[in-house]
């Protein structure tokens, strides 16, 4: 079966650091396009960062851009999501997403809850 299930959410405060990490299994991790989603309460699911197969390509959203940094270890199967001066409003649930390029495969992680809070 596929999973992805992700890890390293928790509690930490503004300005603060936290890295999450999502592993897969079930899939050939790298020939998979690797992205982050999250989720704040009462809002719409976002994308944050997608990474490509080798790592050669990184796209941020706008509002992470200088702030979080995304990677992949193939030989792991491991996605991560390096999170640096973390504000309130990153608060979320963080989703770790597998897409497989021109094909109907895609899958989601349980998702991981960041809280940013003093």
């Amino acid at each position: 079966q596929v999973q992805l299930v992700e890890s390293g959410g928790g509690l930490v405060q503004p300005g603060g650091s936290l890295t999450l990490s999502c592993t897969a299994s079930g899939i050939t991790f790298r020939i998979y396009t690797m992205n982050w989603f999250r989720q704040a309460p009462g809002k719409q699911r976002e994308f944050v960062a997608t990474i490509t197969t080798s790592g050669g390509g990184i796209t941020y959203a706008d509002s992470v851009k200088g702030r979080f940094t995304i990677s992949r270890a193939n030989a792991r199967n491991t996605l991560y999501l390096q999170m640096n001066t973390l504000r309130p409003e990153d608060t979320a649930v963080y989703y770790c997403n597998g897409y497989l390029p021109g094909t109907s495969h895609n899958y989601w992680g349980q998702g991981t809850q960041v809280s940013v809070s003093s």
